[in-house]
């Protein structure tokens, strides 16, 4: 969820550029041990020739016994110079984050579990020109936005029923974990998206004078809807014409995949928008000053490149993977801080 960001204002800390990653503002202070596990989890997404030889001697060099946390820190220093990037203007980008939501589900409708979790539908169709809606006679549309899919009758196969709000936070997460009644567990997977753009609703939602403008978290936000059910909900909700479809994965207990196709690390892994990073970059973020209510004062560290979102643009924009459940939603809610990135480069 998206809402007003105050004027930015520079970190002071000095920049970076083409340096050993022990000059990063903060550095002494990560678990360089975390930190090497976690890149050797997903430096396998690396695609170009000097990122895979890096990944391949760190993989070698866990292979060969334990790596003591000062090991790792100097694979680290020893293997990467490091690189700042930068928006256009030179002002900080921005921090928000992401989680895998768990919710209750239902088999069968009810009067609180009302809102279907659709598969993709049979008269969507993905061209280069973008997603059309297949009308019977064989000519084609734009898709629908969401107001009109949740009007009408479900124009696919039903996975489930959850609560309007829990489907609507979902669906901008692109992915969840739904727990039946019968003790049933399955992986929401993001299946299709009806082509339209994603828009936030938080700014209109603090416009309309709904929430304050520091109070539009999206646990402030999931409240609203909650207390709103209904035609209000789904007036406000319908400001984000995208509309996205799932299809049922096994749950293995684990994390999901991000569009790398590795595993999200909880709290090391970061979306950001291909045009910029590639998959399987190492990345150290520093990030202060976040202004919602419930926010933590600051995020540091190094990260992994792994996956992407259609609200992620820009040089220095990232979305940080929390975890699953609850206390990650609750916290990934408050996250927009302005951002610094730092390329961690393979030396040659």
């Amino acid at each position: 969820p998206q809402t007003q960001a105050p004027p930015p204002v520079r970190p002071q800390t000095p920049a970076v550029q083409g340096d050993s990653p022990a000059a990063l503002p903060g550095w002494d202070q990560e678990d360089h041990f975390a930190a090497f596990h976690a890149y050797l989890a997903g430096c396998g997404a690396a695609r170009d020739a000097a990122g895979r030889a890096v990944c391949a001697r760190g993989r070698a060099l866990a292979a060969a016994g334990p790596v003591s946390p000062s090991e790792a820190r100097d694979f680290l220093e020893t293997q990467f110079i490091v690189v700042e990037a930068r928006t256009a203007d030179g002002s900080p980008g921005r921090l928000t984050a992401y989680f895998a939501p768990e919710y209750a589900a239902r088999r069968v409708a009810d009067a609180v579990f009302d809102t279907p979790v659709l598969a993709a539908p049979a008269d969507l169709s993905r061209t280069p020109q973008g997603v059309v809606q297949v009308r019977p006679d064989g000519t084609t549309g734009p898709y629908p936005e969401r107001a009109a899919i949740e009007a009408g009758p479900p124009p696919s196969a039903v996975l489930g029923w959850m609560k309007a709000e829990d489907l609507f936070f979902m669906q901008i997460q692109g992915s969840g974990y739904l727990t039946f009644e019968d003790g049933g567990r399955v992986r929401a997977a993001y299946a299709a998206d009806n082509g339209r753009p994603f828009r936030g609703i938080a700014t209109p939602m603090a416009q309309q004078g709904l929430l304050p403008p520091n109070g539009t978290s999206g646990e402030a936000i999931r409240a609203w809807l909650a207390d709103h059910r209904g035609a209000e909900a789904r007036a406000v909700t319908a400001l984000n014409p995208r509309y996205i479809f799932f299809r049922a994965d096994p749950d293995d207990g684990g994390h999901p995949a991000g569009a790398a196709g590795v595993p999200l690390p909880a709290r090391r892994a970061i979306a950001v928008d291909p045009a910029s990073w590639t998959y399987g970059d190492l990345v150290w973020i520093q990030a202060e000053g976040g202004n919602l209510i419930g926010a933590r004062a600051s995020y540091h560290g190094l990260v992994m490149a792994l996956d992407t979102g259609s609200a992620i643009r820009g040089p220095v924009r990232a979305d940080l993977y929390l975890g699953r459940g609850e206390a990650a939603g609750l916290e990934a809610g408050a996250v927009r801080h302005p951002l610094r990135m730092w390329r961690l480069v393979p030396r040659g």
